[in-house]
């Protein structure tokens, strides 16, 4: 003899249902099997807390009404199924069926801005610090929440409730098991967008910027150049007083910025990835090992190295060469003592030839 549970209204079940497959694009069977599954879950739970023993490997099955969304409960026994529902299993029945729409509504609208934001990947974004939730930082954008995990975090930066600030949105992945908006405070993206944001050469394409280094907090180098006549790459960037550059450093913190002309020379170019040293040189020059010995002066010789090196860093990350850098009295001692050898070989040979 069947049981008869409470149903849940008609339209009330058939409408959710509805309103998912319509609104949402999901398939209303998806739905119907998840409810299906939610409700064995229910059914064994409820079991166990009235102190009934559930074998794990019992065969349960649901016949839901699509319509109504009455649910029965049975159990496999041979080759005959056992209706085990309990007479008070609609209460729980039409709970859990509207938790499970409920949820799907839910992922259905945070799918529909996955996909929102995934034709923005790569883009700057603004938002506003909602909380810090041990190593990430929850962070609104718009009507959706992202996340800005600690390896995207600049070091030693200090996010705040409601602070707004600019993200690098960087992908859509997972973390900690879940599907993520993640955001970037560290990747060289952000500077490259702010850029594009403050500097309309860059954003229309009249200036490019081609090769960027950074070590987040500390130290950009950008090497921009002309896909026009008649404009200034680094002038562009800098802006009229600096208010350009100045506006992208106070959105990184006072990160420092170095905006130099990109050369295919390399050797030109490892002398103004030095910058802001003046006078470099470049005295050695392997281009298959990718080696440069460059002779600064010895008062631009700090502003070469950096502090902690980070200037010096940044170069070889921009040129892609291992950057010696050495005092120019160093250089001239080295040429110094070379010319001696050359001189007596040349005075050898001489004899020889007279001899």
């Amino acid at each position: 003899m069947m049981i008869n549970t409470r149903k849940l209204p008609r339209t009330e079940f058939s409408a959710a249902v509805a309103q998912i497959s319509g609104e949402r694009k999901i398939d209303p069977a998806m739905v119907i099997e998840s409810v299906k599954m939610a409700l064995i879950a229910a059914f064994k739970k409820d079991a166990k807390e009235r102190g009934e023993e559930i074998s794990e490997e019992a065969e349960y099955s649901v016949r839901l009404d699509p319509e109504t969304g009455e649910a029965k409960i049975f159990l496999a026994s041979g080759e005959k199924e056992k209706d085990v529902t309990p007479p008070y299993f609609g209460r729980i029945a039409a709970q859990t069926a509207k938790q499970v729409i409920i949820q799907k509504i839910r992922e259905a609208e945070k799918e529909s801005i996955f996909s929102q934001f995934e034709s923005r990947l790569h883009t700057l974004v603004t938002g506003n610090i909602l909380k810090v939730e041990g190593l990430r930082v929850a962070v609104g954008i718009g009507k959706a929440e992202a996340i800005l995990p600690k390896r995207e975090q600049i070091r030693g930066e200090i996010y705040r409730p409601t602070d707004k600030m600019a993200f690098y949105l960087k992908e859509i992945g997972e973390e900690e098991g879940h599907k993520e908006i993640i955001l970037s405070r560290k990747d060289p993206g952000l500077v490259v967008e702010l850029f594009r944001r403050e500097v309309p050469e860059v954003s229309l394409g009249g200036v490019e910027i081609k090769k960027i280094a950074r070590q987040a907090g500390q130290r950009t180098k950008v090497a921009v150049a002309s896909s026009q006549p008649g404009i200034d790459p680094v002038g562009s960037c800098v802006g009229q007083k600096g208010v350009r550059v100045q506006r992208v450093i106070e959105e990184l913190g006072q990160e420092k910025i170095d905006i130099i002309p990109y050369s295919e020379d390399d050797s030109q170019f490892i002398v103004s990835a030095l910058s802001p040293a003046e006078g470099a040189r470049v005295v050695e020059l392997d281009k298959k090992e990718k080696r440069a010995i460059v002779a600064v002066i010895e008062e631009q010789l700090a502003l070469a190295i950096g502090s902690g090196g980070e200037n010096v860093r940044s170069a070889m990350e921009l040129t892609g060469y291992d950057i010696k850098v050495i005092p120019a009295e160093e250089n001239n001692d080295l040429k110094a003592k070379s010319e001696p050898k050359k001189s007596r070989k040349a005075k050898v040979e001489k004899k020889d030839k007279t001899e």
